[in-house]
């Protein structure tokens, strides 16, 4: 007996919202109704795709490849639904940006958004790992990373490159300089992101290079976070000079002896750049920043 569409699909929905719940709603269909044809699904095969208890819903190995199976199957389907909609100018659908920051494709999506008023965007922010990973798990159309990347599979584009920057809280004995050199941050308490981040990567190479000690007075997850914790005179945080903005509470320091620099670049499967939504927004961004 050949998998059944609906089938397919509560399981997909599972697997991506990790709850039978919001599943159901997601589908519009009722939570037995979900899990029934999930429970079918098992059944038919003598499988098990979920691991689950009261609380929580976990995809077993073999849920987690037939996941890897229905992401394409969607992406494929969403790729023929454009096709043969294409007459329509781009006047409806929707594009998902994996970013490490907005600030570097928030003046792209504004511009799109104006020629396009009918696409939707999807802005899911997480460091260079987790918006590469999202990319190859087809949920994401677009990836921002922090670093220039080589893979025959991507087709990429540079954005920006620009300087690591250190930033402390108004208050903090260093607010009083213009600048500093990597030795003023040997064994000082720095806020950190999260590993896989590549400023921390970045910032960690030059000290090592130099010799310095690194000491990690926090950890935190997402850039907002080391914004906000260095505000609260937690510590020093380093940023790309790209992303530091303006701010009364915080004070920009150039480190004038960095080599390192984070390089902004965005990227889309081979596979998917003649979608036509895809196409479009990738030559926008070409030609905005001279390639």
């Amino acid at each position: 007996m050949a998998v059944s569409h609906a089938q397919l699909r509560a399981f997909h929905a599972v697997a991506q919202t990790g709850s039978f719940t919001r599943a159901a709603e997601r589908l519009f269909l009722s939570q037995p109704a979900v899990s029934d044809q999930v429970r079918k699904l098992e059944e038919q095969y003598g499988v098990l795709l979920f691991n689950r208890t009261k609380r929580t819903v976990q995809l077993t190995e073999l849920g987690e490849r037939l996941l890897g199976i229905t992401q394409r199957l969607y992406a494929v389907a969403a790729e023929a639904q454009e096709l043969l909609s294409s007459s329509r100018a781009l006047q409806t659908g929707s594009l998902t940006l994996a970013v490490d920051s907005p600030v570097h494709v928030l003046p792209f999506i504004g511009q799109f958004n104006d020629r396009y008023p009918g696409i939707r965007f999807n802005v899911v922010t997480g460091n260079t790992d987790e918006a590469l990973a999202r990319l190859f798990a087809y949920q994401a159309d677009f990836a921002v990373l922090g670093r220039p990347i080589q893979d025959e599979a991507l087709v990429s584009v540079v954005l920006s490159s620009s300087p690591l920057l250190a930033f402390v809280a108004a208050d903090h004995p260093l607010a009083a300089r213009e600048s500093i050199v990597l030795a003023d941050l040997d064994d000082q308490p720095l806020v950190l992101r999260e590993r896989g981040s590549m400023t921390r990567q970045l910032i960690e190479l030059e000290l090592q290079r130099e010799g310095l000690r690194l000491r990690s007075a926090i950890e935190v997850e997402g850039r907002e976070a080391v914004f906000e914790t260095v505000a609260g005179g937690l510590g020093i945080g380093i940023v790309s000079a790209a992303e530091f903005g303006s701010s009364r509470s915080l004070h920009a320091l150039p480190i004038l002896d960095c080599r390192q620099r984070m390089t902004e670049t965005m990227v889309c499967l081979r596979e998917q750049s003649s979608r036509r939504i895809i196409e479009t927004f990738l030559e926008l961004v070409r030609s905005n920043v001279g390639i």
